[in-house]
């Protein structure tokens, strides 16, 4: 019997993948030539060497396809946020500041983050983001990662983190990254110090 496509096993169609991959890479490029609400469909079509038909098979508009290009990319900022959570390293060492490394990350890509975090970004990726955020935060706390279950901590710690992120995005990223780590780890390890303290 011969073996079925890809499709027919449960994985995506390699056309789908290459069209999506495409789009999403021009619109990462230029996101670094003009705001991102300058940019049209056919500026990305063009950009991407697709139809506009193939275009709208997968998104709505731009704002859908800005939200689909940065998954990626916010996964990986999520994957290096540092929620600190008040516990020392394994050999019983201060945690090390993973700050610097979150906020090189983001001078990286700091185009496509200030199109669709600041002022004239999105709502639903800034939400989205800081869901994705709290989670993490939740993870790293030891909690479960049951979204029903009221934690005000993680969302507190993820809302200070997602908040300078997009302040330093705002004021075009001042001073390096070290700076900025070093400046706030210390509020950010007190916080969490005092959240693990048990109540009396």
């Amino acid at each position: 019997m011969p073996a079925q496509p890809p499709e027919h096993q449960g994985l995506p169609d390699p056309r789908v993948l290459r069209s999506r991959a495409a789009l999403e890479a021009a619109l990462r490029e230029l996101v670094t030539e003009r705001d991102l609400r300058q940019i049209s469909v056919a500026d990305l079509t063009k950009r991407a060497g697709v139809n506009r038909s193939t275009f709208y098979e997968h998104y709505v508009d731009v704002h859908d396809l800005a939200v689909a290009a940065c998954t990626a990319t916010y996964d990986e900022l999520v994957a290096t946020a540092p929620i600190p959570h008040g516990q020392l390293a394994p050999d019983g060492s201060p945690l090390p500041n993973p700050l610097p490394a979150l906020f090189t990350h983001v001078a990286e890509h700091a185009p496509l983050y200030r199109a669709l975090l600041c002022d004239e970004g999105s709502a639903r990726m800034i939400n989205h983001l800081l869901h994705r955020v709290t989670l993490a935060a939740r993870i790293s706390r030891g909690l479960p990662a049951d979204t029903d279950i009221t934690d005000p901590v993680s969302a507190f710690l993820a809302g200070a983190v997602l908040g300078t992120v997009i302040d330093w995005l705002r004021r075009d990223c001042p001073g390096t990254p070290e700076e900025i780590g070093a400046a706030i780890w210390p509020y950010a390890v007190a916080c969490a110090e005092v959240s693990d303290v048990p109540s009396t």
